[in-house]
């Protein structure tokens, strides 16, 4: 019985949230294929928020079924001339078209109409998660402060290169920093990897090399996450904490650079996985995400909304992935076709994609594997 209320819990608390930010992010992403594809001149078949059997929807005066499906993980968007939802291409099908079906079938349109429709996704997603931070920046500011450093923790990596209280962090690597929030970022995607940081003290700048240690923290909902600490701390007294508050141009410039961090954070716990710094559990799928949600929704709209920026990115990057089936894959295909002035023969486009599929699965199998561990612990 304790399961059973602790799975209806969870599916009340968390899944609703979960599937209106998700068809939210969904369907930005499917737009982006569909405008610039109309703009193409490109015959749209379907436009689906959700897989599966069509739950409700309509046939606008273009010829284009609009719809909601009964599976709200994914959507998309179908082209004349496509096979699947994949938007592999039907060749038996284009074979029998006329010159004029074949123009406005996708397959039919030119490279670069192609590539552009394919990329708009992707773009879609990136171009959401911007406009949400900056409207978070511009209606709710952002608390920031000094990089001066309060404590210094005994046996802390930090501790050990010589930094002292009262130092004032001013770059890393190089790389100017103007917030503590901007040390912890940097340091916290960089476990087990040798990093300077540069401090001015009695207006001396010193570079103190170390190397952050990896450390398990838990979040305000008892869940783990793994990153890299170098063991300081700042407070009130030190660090000037203060509401930042910016105009609509400072926040779309907050709101690019937010994302570029998350894009670049991404490539970098990446990385660390293969380099053995970082463990492959935090990459999540759909329950992780639908918890994050439900969580998220504890903490009002402005919190929802930051998840959904943040996953708005992923699903963009996500797509980006050179695999077949995903929208990289397509791109990859037209990149090929650019160089030898044709595109791949039927026969190994079809494996490429069964490959593709194959991967997406393992893919989707690990992640699941990895929310059923993080859930149960």
């Amino acid at each position: 019985m304790d399961v059973m209320a602790g799975i209806y819990a969870f599916l009340m608390g968390n899944i609703v949230t979960f599937i209106l930010v998700l068809s939210l992010l969904v369907f930005v992403h499917e737009m982006g294929h569909y405008l610039v594809g109309r703009w193409s001149g490109i015959r749209i078949l379907a436009f689906s928020v959700g897989f599966g059997p069509e739950l409700f929807g309509f046939t606008d005066r273009h010829g284009t079924r609009w719809k909601i499906a009964a599976i709200p993980l994914g959507g998309y968007v179908r082209f004349f001339g496509d096979e699947d939802a994949s938007s592999k291409p039907d060749s038996d099908q284009i074979a029998a078209m006329s010159e004029e079906d074949r123009a406005r079938s996708f397959a039919g349109a030119k490279l670069w109409k192609r590539a552009a429709t394919v990329a708009a996704g992707p773009i879609a997603n990136f171009l959401l998660a911007i406009a949400i931070f900056t409207v978070l920046f511009s209606v709710y500011g952002r608390t920031i402060a000094d990089p001066v450093v309060a404590e210094v923790k005994p046996e802390g990596a930090a501790a050990a290169a010589g930094v002292l209280p009262g130092d004032l962090l001013v770059a890393i690597d190089g790389s100017k920093v103007e917030t503590f929030d901007d040390v912890r970022r940097y340091v916290s995607i960089r476990p087990s990897q040798k990093i300077i940081v540069t401090v001015e003290r009695a207006g001396q700048k010193l570079d103190l090399p170390m190397v952050p240690e990896r450390v398990d923290q838990t979040d305000q909902f008892g869940n783990k996450i793994e990153l890299g600490q170098i063991g300081i701390v700042t407070n009130q007294q030190a660090g000037n904490f203060r509401l930042q508050t910016y105009t609509p141009l400072q926040a779309l410039r907050e709101g690019v650079i937010q994302t570029r961090d998350i894009v670049t954070g991404t490539f970098k716990y990446i990385g660390n996985i293969f380099a053995g710094t970082m463990r492959a559990d935090q990459l999540g799928g759909p329950i992780r995400v639908a918890q994050a949600s439900g969580q998220m929704a504890t903490l009002g709209i402005g919190a929802v909304l930051q998840l959904a920026a943040m996953l708005s990115v992923s699903i963009g990057l996500l797509n980006l992935m050179p695999v077949p089936v995903l929208d990289g894959g397509h791109l990859m295909f037209y990149a090929v076709e650019a160089v030898r002035g044709k595109p791949l023969g039927s026969a190994a486009q079809e494996i490429a994609f069964r490959i593709g599929l194959a991967m997406i699965l393992t893919l989707m199998v690990f992640t699941t594997w990895n929310d059923i561990g993080s859930w149960i612990g």
